[in-house]
């Protein structure tokens, strides 16, 4: 064989491994790319919305032929692990339906498969934005009103089902009514009818069901001020006043609307009869929980004013801050940061909703969903970020749950004092304890000087004994734990005595033989 031909031959071989490498690199370029700009669609831009979502539709357009798949994975994934930017999703998806319907036939179908998965592997929070986007691309002109009331009705029926946990049923209503608020004007204008008895069965569903769970999950035994609501009365009592409403929010951002003209063309898809999988004994389902409600307009000053308990909005706003605070808890900087951007902070007080939130997270019964280190370390960086307004609002819900601690649940009282000494310690322990005087007045074992003690002892841990003496007001005095001083009983007076008179009851005697 000749040794130069062999020679030539490898060269050609490394020749076409390398170019395809440089094709290998190109794809994945063109993917991250393609993905990156699919991301950040709806962020800070110097253009509008509208113009980077027609671009951006251009370009998928252009690039179906060689990342289809890439695409439908990518518009799936999306409203679901960033629920915020549902609407801009559905928009997106709209108008590449309206160019290319064999893509929306496609991407329907991928997203119910995704809906189904979700449900099947437990993911119910995942399950609920897939429902969600399916909705709302009944806005888009994408899904038909038809179709989609057959999905909503029989998830309904899964929820009449028996011998079935509570758990089980109360999600697929949650699900179903936390809905509404994307798709409730769209089907209200076409199929009111079959709205309306969709509420009703939801109605009589709420009327059968049983709260024994409700008093256990409260964070106070009494109502006053504010109503501890179990989550699904609230949210159906909010359902219902924007039902009275028209089904009209002013909450959620709508891109598509500067679009009806060309999406209104378009042609619809259906989607498949969906039968949600049957129960099983290892399933696990989301607990109920109960609304927790710090705040109403009249603690909040002058400026933008606080939706009222049963307005969409005020539910709009809270699943936001609790979706922010689930996908950031890891990092504190950048949940601060993310929580004080929220979009359309303008025309709430956001300082007061993201307090309210995070105390909600905190006082969480039976238990939190993160460590409670975790809040505080948030509650902290929120200050930083922001300390012209939110040590106050902080200020002013403290004293609040410290008026109110006489009904506050045992497990909560805990919680408070743990984040409050906490709290204490990154800003030099300083407080206006004279505000708290009244509670001097009251038995050391009354819950606000009780509470008191507490906050001190744990704040012995991150200071000294007497840093409080000097610190704290005189008539604090009999509230500040005593010093923490060693007991060596072998230094204390008539040590040496007992000491003789005991060792030689017990030390053995020794004899020492000399051989």
């Amino acid at each position: 064989m000749n040794r130069r031909r062999a020679y030539e031959d490898d060269g050609d071989f490394y020749g076409e491994r390398n170019k395809k490498r440089r094709r290998v690199s190109e794809n994945q370029e063109m993917e991250e790319r393609l993905e990156t700009l699919i991301l950040r669609v709806g962020e800070n831009s110097t253009s509008s919305l509208e113009s980077n979502l027609e671009g951006l539709v251009s370009v998928l357009e252009a690039d179906l032929g060689n990342f289809r798949s890439k695409i439908l994975r990518i518009l799936s994934d999306c409203p679901i692990k960033m629920p915020e930017k549902c609407t801009i999703y559905s928009t997106m998806v709209g108008l590449m339906n309206a160019k290319n319907y064999n893509f929306g036939g496609e991407f329907v179908e991928y997203m119910v498969k995704t809906f189904k998965d979700s449900l099947k592997q437990c993911q119910w929070d995942a399950a609920r934005y897939a429902l969600r986007f399916l909705a709302d691309l009944v806005n888009c002109h994408v899904i038909s009103t038809n179709s989609l009331l057959q999905l909503l009705d029989s998830m309904v029926d899964a929820a009449n089902e028996d011998n079935v946990p509570q758990v089980r049923r109360d999600w697929y209503v949650f699900a179903v009514l936390s809905t509404l608020p994307w798709v409730g004007r769209e089907l209200y204008e076409k199929k009111e009818s079959a709205l309306e008895n969709l509420l009703v069965r939801i109605e009589v569903f709420l009327n059968k069901r049983t709260k024994k769970h409700h008093n256990a999950l409260r964070v106070w035994s009494v109502d006053a001020p504010h109503p501890q609501e179990e989550y699904l009365d609230c949210l159906w009592a909010q359902i219902r006043k924007l039902r009275q409403d028209n089904w009209t929010e002013k909450h959620i951002p709508r891109p598509y609307l500067a679009f009806d003209s060309v999406l209104c063309e378009a042609l619809q898809h259906n989607i498949p009869v969906i039968h949600p999988p049957p129960h099983q004994e290892e399933f696990e389902y989301p607990m109920p929980w109960v609304v927790y409600r710090m705040f109403d307009y009249t603690d909040c000053p002058a400026g933008p004013i606080l939706p009222g308990a049963h307005s969409i909005e005020r539910f709009l706003i809270e699943e936001h801050l609790h979706s922010i605070i689930e996908m950031h808890h890891w990092e504190r900087k950048d949940c601060a940061i993310q929580l004080l951007y929220l979009p359309y902070k303008d025309k709430i007080p956001l300082e007061y909703c993201i307090v309210e939130v995070i105390f909600a997270e905190l006082f969480h019964m039976p238990t939190p969903r993160y460590l409670e280190i975790c809040y505080g370390s948030i509650l902290i960086e929120l200050c930083k970020q922001q300390p012209s307004k939110m040590p106050q609002v902080l200020a002013q819900a403290t004293e609040i749950l410290f008026m109110r601690i006489d009904s506050m649940n045992t497990s909560c009282f805990d919680r408070f004092a743990n984040w409050f000494s906490y709290h204490l310690s990154n800003f030099q322990f300083r407080w206006s304890w004279d505000d708290w005087d009244s509670c001097l007045l009251l038995e050391n074992e009354h819950p606000r000087p009780k509470f008191i003690q507490e906050v001190l002892l744990k704040c012995l841990r991150f200071s000294y004994h007497d840093r409080f003496k000097e610190m704290m007001p005189e008539g604090y005095a009999k509230l500040i734990p005593k010093s923490p001083m060693p007991h060596y009983k072998y230094s204390m007076e008539g040590a040496g005595e007992w000491c003789v008179r005991h060792t030689t009851k017990t030390l053995p005697c020794v004899v020492y033989v000399t051989l």
